[in-house]
């Protein structure tokens, strides 16, 4: 019977977890990241999709937010779960607390960090973000920056800017940033 001390921390799992706003580019760079790593890339939002047979829009449509965010929370909480995995939350994963907390003691967590303005440019074109499809989605999608912002930081390990750079050229800064990072934890 192990103490629970003698357990290696799950923070050593080798898992990677990149949370950031919707089109901070948290899918394109996780894929290239576990390849270069050799780790296994999941996607919260298609693993959701995988487990409803039904995409994200339609279970807002039916659902509402509040139930998408607890179809995610339960997501999350079972792939953390998981080892060497590079994982992609979605944008509102830190929304909710148990998430966070999850997220926090079970790898490191990387913020992909994007302006209002780049974000609007990847995001504005795409139908598949339901919290978008409002009025004015500018104004909203800069209220949810506000609104998230302060959480993606508060569970960040590493803050990585996203800024002009290509996503192969993001993925080494990011190698860089995360040996650094396990040097100065081991």
């Amino acid at each position: 019977m192990h103490h629970i001390n003698t357990m290696p921390p799950k923070r050593l799992s080798g898992n990677i977890f990149l949370v950031g706003m919707m089109g901070a580019g948290k899918t394109t760079v996780g894929k290239l990241l576990a390849q270069a790593l050799g780790k296994i890339f999941i996607d919260s939002d298609e693993e959701i999709q995988q487990r409803t047979g039904v995409t994200i829009p339609h279970i807002f449509d039916v659902e509402g937010e509040a139930g998408f965010r607890q179809r995610e929370a339960s997501v999350i909480h079972d792939l953390v779960l998981l080892d060497n995995i590079v994982l992609a939350t979605g944008g509102g994963t830190v929304l909710n607390e148990q998430s966070r907390i999850a997220l926090c003691c079970n790898g490191i967590v990387v913020y992909l960090k994007s302006t209002v303005h780049d974000l609007w440019q990847r995001t504005r074109h795409d139908r598949n973000r339901p919290l978008l499809q409002t009025a004015d989605p500018y104004t909203k999608l800069k209220s949810m920056y506000e609104q998230r912002d302060p959480l993606y930081a508060q569970v960040a390990n590493l803050v990585m800017p996203t800024g002009k750079q290509s996503a192969q050229n993001l993925v080494l800064h990011l190698q860089e940033e995360l040996n650094r990072f396990s040097e100065i934890k081991s």
